[in-house]
């Protein structure tokens, strides 16, 4: 890993940027996406255990699935922002 690190550093004194900007938009927005999905494993979990025992929190628990989705429509809307 640690070479990999090195050939990167080096690459990027010499011609710039080590990744270009679409690339790296790219790879903003997975991550997002990655985070929400990791994030949305527990609460969606959670939300379907807690609506099995009262229907009363169907609404709470919808809100609260779809809360870390934001933060991929934030990374998009900074996406088409700085591009």
């Amino acid at each position: 890993m640690l070479d990999i690190a090195n050939i990167v550093m080096q690459e990027s004194a010499a011609n710039g940027p080590a990744i270009s900007g679409p690339a790296a938009a790219a790879l903003a927005v997975g991550l997002a996406a990655a985070g929400a999905g990791y994030a949305e494993r527990g609460i969606g979990a959670a939300a379907v255990g807690a609506i099995a025992e009262d229907d009363s929190l169907f609404t709470q628990g919808l809100i609260l699935t779809v809360l870390p989705e934001t933060l991929v429509i934030l990374a998009l809307v900074v996406v088409f922002i700085v591009g």
